[in-house]
């Protein structure tokens, strides 16, 4: 080939520096060239990805199992981890990471038991390379680790328990008791206590057992820094928190449904004797009147001596004695009760026969209003359960039952001289809230017509033993009726976190506030009765729950208790309910948290409510 050039000479062109000179198709050679280092690059992208995706699942199905492993433990003391715990463990893993997945192979999961009753875990698993393969890269075998425990934040719980007669009966025996005899005690501030004797095996033997399983979930999966109280409220008809009372908190004279002696009655026919030749300064010194001046002997007698003179026969002096018996007036009467609630010994007013008394320490409610409905917004002073007392309308006043009597269907006052000889004045009756019997009359005791259960305690920092010394206790007794208001109006109080006893719940140094919870069990629904002498007086002259309505006792009692629980629900208080042996009711449903609501058939499910309780208040997390 010839060419000319820009001079005009001509040149002989070859073909192969034609091709040499030729630029044309560079770019596929070039391309050609670079498409092993690209593809190099492409593979690596693709195979860490894929191994930073198994990575992460392979963690979160290590974290699955072993979470899974830990709630559902069921022996923290063995030193290896129980056969229930690791089906359960692998069965979660397995479900979250299966093998295959994105080519993995060789997958494999460890669960074990920590020295501190946690589970840990070890997993791996062999990812092949792809693309990268074809570069001669070795598949790459994945390990991770995880552990789960309990853990739980610091708590404040309030045990709220029914302590009522039905609590000594079993789970066999239903909801209508067991006819179990009334027996007494001596309680630890040396008063005399009631009780109803436990059968073996006996609903309350299955609350002690419940509580203390409790105590050792918790402390089995709380850390060293972790704070947990207690409090305990136990209840009937009323209950026992008057010495956890500044004494400035409660009044100094209340009233009472009692009785007192406004005159004296003949006690049978007068008798008269005479003596002649005696002068009429001898006679006259013979009317002594009534003796003794003072009162009635022991027996509840005294009499009225009068005499007259005449000068007949030397002077004659006719004596007459007429036998006299106190004049009862059964009514509502003030009585100082300044020295009776400081607990010391004091005589009993409503007695002719020398009697005291000593405060055992229940309680009657400040005023309240009668209603079947309330506003959690504007409660009254009884359901407010933050509210400090400045006047006698928000003191509360001590539960006297010494000297309460029945008057029948009298709501005012009734006189009554008695037909009794010993001592005269008082009744022969012994039926159950017979009139002008006193509520301490062993029969109104054995009904459970008045109690006085185990004094309730503050929130407090408690070992195992100090929980086990209080649920058996001697004075942790079965006795009384059941008055759910009653409960967990001091169950809220006790733990409120804008209460009296606010600083029983506060903020421990450096930690997030406490997270607070009630336990409420029961074995019974609401029962109240109008001739009950409890927290709130003996509904059936005081009226003060139903205004008078007395068919509406029950509706009026489930009111306040539902306007109590919205009042504890509103202070960020979590209500856990058990039902024991007892279908739960609407009300005690409506009242437990979401999800909160439990029934319990018989002792052994008591305790695995009150451990599942338990297992709630602990939280399973993550640690690492």
């Amino acid at each position: 080939m010839l060419t000319r050039k820009s001079n005009g000479t001509v040149t002989r062109r070859t073909f192969m520096g034609a091709l040499a000179r030729d630029v044309r198709g560079n770019t596929l050679a070039l391309m050609a060239a670079a498409l092993i280092p690209i593809a190099g690059l492409t593979g690596s992208a693709v195979d860490v990805a894929r191994t930073y995706v198994v990575k992460a699942r392979l963690q979160q199905a290590c974290d699955a199992g072993v979470l899974a492993g830990r709630k559902f433990m069921t022996s923290t003391s063995s030193s290896t981890l129980d056969a229930t715990a690791t089906a359960q463990a692998n069965a979660f893993f397995a479900n979250n990471f299966t093998t295959g997945w994105m080519t993995t192979n060789t997958v494999s999961f460890t669960p074990t038991k920590t020295s501190d009753s946690q589970v840990a875990g070890t997993a791996s698993a062999v990812v092949p390379m792809t693309i990268m393969k074809m570069f001669g890269t070795a598949s790459v075998t994945l390990n991770v680790t995880c552990q789960a425990r309990y853990d739980i934040g610091d708590s404040d719980i309030m045990f709220v328990l029914d302590t009522t007669g039905s609590m000594a009966c079993t789970t066999s025996d239903g909801t209508g008791g067991c006819s179990q005899p009334v027996g007494s005690y001596t309680r630890p501030d040396g008063t005399t206590g009631y009780y109803v004797t436990e059968k073996t095996g006996s609903k309350l033997s299955g609350l002690r057992s419940a509580v203390l399983s409790f105590y050792d979930t918790l402390a089995a999966n709380s850390s060293p820094q972790t704070h947990i109280r207690y409090g305990f409220v136990t209840y009937t008809s009323t209950v026992n928190a008057g010495y956890l009372l500044p004494s400035n908190y409660l009044v100094t004279s209340w009233n009472y449904q009692t009785r007192k002696v406004v005159g004296d009655s003949n006690n049978g026919s007068a008798t008269t004797s005479t003596t002649t030749n005696t002068t009429q300064v001898t006679c006259t010194a013979r009317n002594t009147g009534r003796s003794p001046a003072t009162g009635y002997t022991v027996s509840g007698t005294a009499n009225n001596v009068t005499s007259s003179w005449t000068n007949s026969n030397g002077g004659t002096c006719v004596t007459t004695t007429q036998p006299l018996k106190p004049n009862w007036r059964y009514a509502q009467w003030p009585l100082d009760v300044s020295q009776f609630i400081t607990g010391a010994t004091v005589d009993d007013p409503s007695k002719i026969t020398a009697a005291t008394s000593k405060w055992q320490g229940c309680l009657e409610e400040r005023d309240t209003t009668a209603s079947s409905s309330f506003n959690v917004n504007s409660l009254p002073y009884d359901l407010d359960p933050d509210l400090v007392p400045t006047n006698d309308a928000t003191k509360w006043r001590p539960m006297w039952p010494d000297v309460i009597y029945y008057r029948g269907n009298n709501m005012t006052s009734v006189d009554y001289n008695g037909n009794s000889t010993n001592p005269y004045g008082d009744s022969t009756s012994t039926s159950t809230t017979g009139q002008y019997t006193n509520m301490l009359m062993v029969n109104n005791i054995s009904s459970g017509y008045v109690s006085c259960g185990k004094p309730a305690t503050r929130l407090a920092t408690m070992t195992r033993t100090d929980v086990s010394n209080y649920v058996n206790a001697t004075d942790f007794k079965a006795q009384g009726g059941t008055y759910h208001d009653t409960g967990m109006i001091w169950g809220t109080r006790l733990i409120s976190p804008t209460g009296i006893f606010a600083s029983d719940t506060s903020t421990w140094s450096g930690h997030a506030p406490p997270s607070r919870y009630i336990v409420f069990m029961t074995d019974g629904d609401m029962a109240p009765n109008t001739s009950i002498y409890g927290m709130y007086g003996m509904e059936y002259y005081d009226q003060r729950v139903t205004g008078g309505s007395t068919a509406n006792d029950l509706a009026y009692h489930n009111a306040r208790f539902l306007a109590e629980c919205a009042a504890a629900k509103a202070r960020n208080i979590k209500i856990f309910v058990v039902g024991f042996g007892q279908a739960l009711t609407t009300e005690l449903s409506t009242c437990a948290s979401p999800g909160s609501a439990y029934y319990a058939s018989d002792n052994a499910s008591l305790t695995a409510a009150f451990t599942s309780i338990a297992g709630q208040v602990a939280m399973l997390r993550i640690t690492q």
